[in-house]
């Protein structure tokens, strides 16, 4: 019993002591979880306030957020930069006020400065406007005004001069009533109507067809008598008829029966056109009174020196020569040195009727005898026997036409002479026996044949007058020699070289084309013998006059960045101020004194024949540009030899010139608008003329580059490549850039060139080069584009050239050619190089080494198609056969310059140096 009631006692007291024990634990985690955070929240709190507030870190904030402790520092960054960055923009801003305020100042004192400016600059143009005022007072003091020649124009009935002493003393300064022709008259020429000539019916029908177009023709014809210089009457050929024509007395009175006669026919030419050998001297015992006579048979007492005129004869009355039938001037030597196919037609004054014949030695110390035709017979005859060189002389015809007393029959037919004369060197022309025949038709018709087909004549008899003799020089076309030196002909003609003979055929060649070939050239030939005579200048050359097409401007052009950068080479000045043409030419009124032989003597050039007389039967002069490029009159001297100053000026004789570019172009838009962008801010350029040769016209919507000078588009008639030399009137330059609207060309290449050309004005300055070549296997001309260091040719897709070749190109060249070229849509290069080469006899230049010139991306070109080559070759000799040689001449020289796009200092020499 005592065991369990101890047990349980003992056992109660661990269970109460367990229990105070929890008690206690949960008193202590109680504590434990309310009082210390309060303990700890008011110690933080304490130790916030203690540090300030710039450490108030536990604290309440602004705004009433708490910051959370683990963002802290990064958020306290942020505010620390948004604060430095409010605190700079500040600073900048006050700054800034600063800086507008001292800059509205500066705007304040330039403004003043502005208008101060002004008030000067209007002082100093009243000064210039005072001055220039003083200056003209000065010179209409210190100067004579001068004004044109008042023009009398006498009445009708007026007398005129009064009579000379002798119808055979009449001379231009006797006979010609120069009142009625001053210098500005124009040269106005009257033509009488053919119909109302009492001897009209007597006039072959084919020579008044002929003359009849050729006036219609004319640039000189008026229908105004009473303002007319000259008056023309035609008076022959007359026609083979049973009816004899009226005796010498009626034909004189039908004469002073014509309306403008005025009582001695002053002013009045008689035109007399032969086609056939036996030509009646229609005239002959005729009193003409003061009236020139132009006819192709004279007699001595009957031939007034210096006032009547030997005119060639009428071949070609209606028709056009064929060039592709004249032979070709080379080979130089041909078949037979000379003929001769002739026979003589005797008359009473014959030698061989007054006994025989005598020695030369016999001849010459007695009186002339009247012929010495027997002793040229025998002495031809023995050059032909000893067959030192191949001759072929005949003096017996099976068909000879009928000639005048005295003179050499022609033999046979035309065509059959002519198939002779193309195997002979040279062609003799045996002057009549009778030497007072001083010019006779069949002599002439003799020349026309030999010059027609390219042979030298050789005129036997140095009294003959040969054609327009005052001013033609004919000792450089036909080797004339007495008839005493027969003897010595054959030693002559062997001692002449190649070179020379052919000169000869070329000059020969160029009168004939000139002045014979057809009915219209030989009216203007003698018309121009006439005026240049009395000196009165040619009328102007016809001008194509240019149709613009309006287009609208765009926006201000840029410029390509390839092209522009220049570095520091100072191309020159872009043109600010208006297009600088180039001078006119001065030399109007003076030139047709000083300079008549030799226009009339050589083929057209464009310094000493442009504008000239010569040119007048089928280009009439007086072309207005060539004043400042013929190297006869320097206008002032350069303006610095080196460095800055050379980039910065042309220099040379001519400081100031500017050119024009002229593109060709075909509905290619948007190539056409870069080209023309490609050409803003080029130096020296007055102008840009395209050449719209489609006939479509450009877009309505189309916005053209505003390249800060005149774009003037162009209409054309009709889509041919023509057109691009064309003498535009609106090109007032004498250098002209011919450029395709794809071709691509810098700036400072474009500069060059032109320099280059300035220094050889009558030549084809360009890049690309190209050259012709002989087939031997077919025995023909080949066009080659190959890269070689040998050319002939530079092509005018980016070439400059002088615009007196335009006139000739479009005006003078024979149409067979420009007809080729239609054709074929092809070849207009090659013939302004044939052109050019045929008048300078100098080949082209090319500069740089540039070997094609077309710009990337551009769509393609007519020279892209398989057959632009082979057209080119049949152009090559269809143009060798025109001209009747090759007239292209290589060249090994290249233009280049030793510093070209070389980057040198200022102070540095930058000299064009050529190599």
């Amino acid at each position: 019993m005592q065991r369990n009631g101890g047990g349980a006692g003992a056992g109660g007291q661990p269970w109460v002591l367990r229990r105070v024990r929890l008690t206690w634990l949960s008193f202590m985690l109680f504590f434990i979880l309310v009082f210390f955070p309060l303990i700890a929240h008011y110690y933080l709190t304490t130790i916030d306030e203690a540090g300030g507030p710039e450490k108030h870190i536990f604290g309440p904030r602004p705004g009433g957020e708490l910051c959370e402790v683990k963002h802290v520092q990064d958020l306290c960054r942020i505010r620390e930069s948004v604060s430095e960055e409010l605190l700079q923009l500040e600073a900048k801003r006050q700054e800034l006020n600063g800086e507008i305020s001292r800059l509205n100042m500066r705007i304040e004192a330039c403004k003043r400065s502005i208008d101060s400016a002004k008030q000067d600059l209007l002082q100093l143009k009243n000064v210039i406007s005072q001055t220039e005022h003083s200056y003209k007072e000065l010179m209409a003091q210190n100067q004579p005004k001068l004004s044109l020649p008042v023009r009398l124009l006498p009445d009708k009935e007026d007398p005129g001069l009064p009579p000379p002493k002798s119808a055979r003393s009449c001379r231009l300064r006797s006979c010609f009533d120069y009142a009625r022709c001053p210098l500005t008259s124009g040269f106005p020429v009257y033509v009488y109507d053919t119909a109302s000539y009492p001897w009209a019916d007597f006039i072959d029908p084919l020579v008044k067809q002929a003359f009849a177009a050729s006036v219609k023709s004319n640039i000189y014809i008026t229908d105004n008598p009473s303002i007319a210089c000259l008056y023309l009457v035609l008076v022959g050929e007359l026609q083979e008829s049973s009816s004899p024509p009226p005796p010498p007395s009626e034909l004189e009175k039908q004469l002073k029966a014509l309306p403008y006669w005025r009582s001695d026919g002053h002013n009045h030419v008689l035109v007399h056109f032969s086609r056939m050998s036996m030509t009646q001297n229609f005239l002959y015992n005729v009193s003409t009174g003061r009236a020139a006579v132009a006819q192709s048979t004279f007699l001595e007492q009957q031939y007034r020196e210096g006032f009547d005129l030997v005119v060639s004869p009428l071949v070609h009355a209606l028709s056009e020569p064929n060039f592709l039938e004249v032979p070709p001037q080379v080979p130089v030597k041909r078949k037979y040195l000379f003929t001769f196919q002739g026979e003589r037609v005797e008359s009473l004054r014959s030698s061989l009727q007054e006994g025989p014949p005598q020695t030369f030695e016999e001849e010459m110390e007695g009186d002339p005898p009247a012929d010495y035709d027997d002793r040229i017979i025998g002495t031809l005859k023995a050059v032909q026997d000893s067959h030192l060189d191949q001759v072929l002389v005949e003096f017996t015809c099976k068909n000879p036409r009928p000639s005048l007393p005295t003179e050499w029959a022609l033999c046979g037919e035309r065509e059959d002479r002519l198939e002779v004369l193309k195997v002979s060197t040279f062609g003799l022309v045996i002057a009549p026996g009778d030497g007072q025949l001083v010019a006779s038709a069949g002599c002439g018709m003799r020349l026309f044949e030999a010059l027609e087909v390219g042979t030298i004549p050789v005129v036997l008899g140095d009294h003959s007058r040969l054609p327009y003799h005052q001013l033609i020089r004919w000792s450089e076309a036909a080797i004339i020699v007495p008839k005493p030196r027969v003897t010595e002909l054959h030693f002559l003609l062997r001692s002449l070289s190649d070179n020379d003979m052919l000169a000869m055929r070329r000059q020969g060649r160029f009168l004939w084309e000139t002045y014979f070939s057809t009915s219209e050239n030989v009216l203007n030939t003698l018309l121009a013998c006439i005026r240049t005579s009395i000196q009165v200048p040619a009328a102007p050359i016809k001008e194509e006059p240019a149709h613009e097409i309006p287009h609208k401007a765009g926006k201000l052009a840029g410029t390509d960045a390839n092209l522009a950068d220049n570095g520091d080479l100072d191309l020159g000045p872009v043109e600010t101020e208006p297009p600088y043409a180039s001078p006119r030419f001065l030399r109007n009124f003076t030139y047709t004194a000083s300079e008549t032989y030799r226009a009339w003597n050589r083929a057209p050039g464009p310094f000493h024949l442009f504008p000239h007389t010569p040119l007048d039967p089928v280009l009439p002069s007086e072309a207005k540009f060539l004043g400042s490029g013929t190297g006869f009159r320097p206008i002032g001297g350069g303006t610095g030899g080196s460095g800055k100053e050379f980039q910065a000026a042309l220099g040379g004789n001519v400081p100031r010139e500017q050119f024009t570019v002229v593109m060709l172009t075909y509905e290619r838009e948007e190539v056409l608008m870069n080209s023309l962008e490609r050409l803003n801010g080029l130096p020296y350029l007055n102008k840009v003329v395209v050449v719209w040769n489609s006939p479509k016209p450009p877009s309505d919507d189309l916005l053209w580059p505003d390249i800060g000078l005149p774009i003037v588009v162009v209409r054309t008639e009709k889509n041919s490549l023509n057109n691009r030399f064309l003498p535009w009137d609106v090109v007032e330059t004498e250098a002209i850039l011919s450029i395709d609207d794809d071709a691509h060309l810098r700036h400072d290449e474009i500069m060059f060139g032109f320099r280059v050309w300035r220094e050889a004005r009558d030549r084809i300055v360009g890049f690309p080069g190209r050259y012709h070549a002989w087939d031997v296997n077919h025995q023909s001309w080949l066009y080659n584009s190959n890269y070689s260091c040998e050319l002939s040719m530079v092509l005018t897709g980016a070439a400059f050239f002088h615009k007196y070749y335009a006139y000739l190109y479009s005006y003078v060249m024979p149409q067979a050619i420009r007809d080729m070229v239609d054709e074929y849509i092809n070849c207009e290069d090659i013939a302004m190089n044939f052109l050019v080469s045929h008048i300078t006899r100098k080949p082209p230049i090319k500069v740089t080494s540039r070997w094609t010139f077309r710009c990337p991306g551009c769509p393609q070109a007519l020279s892209h198609d398989d057959s632009h080559f082979h057209e080119r070759h049949k152009c090559i000799n269809f143009f060798v056969k025109v001209y009747g040689y090759m007239p292209l001449l290589y060249t090994q020289f290249r233009v280049d310059s030793v510093l070209f796009k070389t980057r040198l200092p200022h102070d540095k020499t930058k000299c064009f140096k050529f190599i």
